[in-house]
């Protein structure tokens, strides 16, 4: 069953799932894909030498984050279908905010997924186009989401990024996702967080949002949290 749950609580989430999964390695380094650069929240795991690789679309926004991100050894920004990336070459890949504003979203996360070693982990966040931030994020023109933008996050945070949030950016949409795929999703959880939080117009935004939508759309999370299993064995799809 879903559950909100805090931003502190996720981050233990995605640490104890990671150290599950380091326990049953042969002591190396951990080799981490970042797709979705744009948030600086690396993982933090003491005892645990991690390796962290970017990838990402190209936009301006993104570009300035890297400019100061120091936790990235190396980074590809480009078309995410396409962009040169070692086949099996990591064991965790953190997806975060990433799949809801690009196009062709199940082929890019294909992509990803093929460079994910068997057993491996992917640590998901993403916007929910179920919910009501996520039904007003992708009906707000673009130059109504960059006048508010500032008002409604921390300041530095990059964007607006684009809000294309197609049904991947769905709990729907990414179970028959992984049930196509064989791959296990071991938990599944709602936060609010991000603009949503926002206090004043933009709460009351959502909040009317869920209203006319008679509750279809949720005021409750906007948050998508999920950790995700790539299987050992050889009957699964070969990703």
């Amino acid at each position: 069953m879903s559950e909100v749950r805090s931003v502190a609580q996720r981050g233990d989430l995605f640490g104890q799932r990671v150290r599950e999964l380091c326990a049953g390695l042969p002591m190396r380094r951990l080799d981490v894909l970042v797709a979705g650069c744009a948030h600086d929240e690396p993982l933090v795991l003491e005892h645990i030498e991690t390796r962290a690789t970017g990838a990402d679309e190209d936009h301006p926004a993104i570009r300035r984050v890297l400019a100061e991100r120091a936790d990235l050894v190396a980074w590809q920004l480009g078309d995410l279908r396409s962009v040169p990336l070692p086949p099996r070459g990591f064991d965790v890949i953190q997806v975060s905010f990433l799949l809801e504003r690009v196009r062709h979203a199940e082929l890019v996360f294909d992509r990803l997924l093929q460079s994910l070693r068997p057993g491996g982990l992917v640590l998901l966040r993403m916007r929910d186009r179920r919910s009501a931030y996520g039904l007003l994020d992708r009906m707000t023109p673009s130059w109504l989401r960059r006048l508010l933008w500032r008002g409604l996050v921390r300041p530095g945070t990059p964007g607006p990024l684009p809000a294309v949030y197609e049904p991947l950016a769905s709990s729907d949409g990414m179970h028959a996702f992984c049930l196509s795929r064989g791959l296990m999703i071991t938990d599944d959880e709602r936060t609010v967080s991000g603009p949503a939080r926002a206090r004043g117009i933009g709460a009351a935004a959502v909040a009317l949002m869920s209203r006319l939508t008679s509750g279809r759309y949720p005021a409750s999370h906007d948050e998508i949290t999920m950790v995700i299993r790539k299987p050992q064995h050889h009957f699964a799809r070969l990703l």
